[in-house]
């Protein structure tokens, strides 16, 4: 039968797919941790998961699955599952990239920002500025990710917007922790970014985002350093009993 004597009625039965169970469990299951309430080196156990988030454990399993290709969960055999807890080495080669993409991101911001762009950019300012003295550090992170998406698609550059999206989940998670740290202080490097941006200075508004990427990798680093100075790992692995003999 030709294409255009399809019978009338098939089109009318066309429904919108859901996306599948694993999939929402996945994305909730990855905010959890990006959040830090599933924090670094936790384990994960696949009925405790299952029934906070009201599901089987089926859909758990596969969601873990996922997660782990992608790095933000390790299953080790005869362990289990642990939130993935990432090395200096991870945080320093993904806020070096960071760098790279949003000084351009910047650059570029102040050729096309426009009078609208501009006043985008201080709304947010504003309401990260009330997130710290509030002390709401989730309205603080929220706030942070929604000035550098905004710089990014600012820039215009369609390609660059895709590679900083790539990246944006995973500075959330580092940035959570030294959030209420950074405080008062990244948001003043806020403003001067945003200040470059409506002068139209391109290399300055480069430069003052490089600077700012820079001052939160070490914050990163040194609260780091402070944690582990005064606290062990809170990952404690118990090999699963055998229910059959080893192979």
């Amino acid at each position: 039968m030709p294409p255009s004597e399809l019978p009338q009625d098939m089109s009318a039965h066309r429904i919108n797919r859901p996306a599948p169970l694993r999939e929402r469990v996945y994305q909730a299951m990855q905010e959890m941790i990006i959040s830090r309430q599933l924090a670094p080196g936790q384990h994960l156990v696949e009925s405790e998961l299952a029934e906070r988030l009201g599901v089987s454990r089926q859909p758990i399993r596969e969601a873990l699955q996922l997660l782990n290709s992608e790095g933000w969960v390790d299953l080790s055999p005869g362990y289990g599952a642990f939130v993935h807890a990432p090395t200096d080495a991870e945080v320093d080669e993904l806020l070096a990239v960071r760098s790279v993409l949003e000084g351009e991101s910047a650059r570029l911001a102040a050729q096309q920002a426009g009078s609208e762009g501009v006043r985008l950019l201080k709304e947010i300012c504003s309401r990260g500025e009330a997130a710290v003295a509030a002390d709401d550090v989730d309205s603080m992170v929220a706030a942070n990710a929604e000035l550098h998406r905004a710089v990014t698609e600012l820039s215009g550059n369609g390609v660059l917007i895709d590679f900083v999206n790539q990246v944006d989940r995973r500075v959330r998670w580092y940035y959570t922790p030294i959030a209420r740290h950074r405080g008062q202080t990244s948001w003043e490097e806020h403003e001067k970014l945003v200040d470059a941006i409506e002068r139209g200075d391109t290399e300055a508004a480069a430069q003052v985002m490089r600077e700012h990427t820079e001052r939160t990798r070490q914050s990163y680093l040194e609260q780091r350093e402070n944690r582990a100075a005064g606290e062990q790992p809170t990952q404690v692995r118990t090999r699963r009993r055998r229910t059959g003999p080893r192979v």
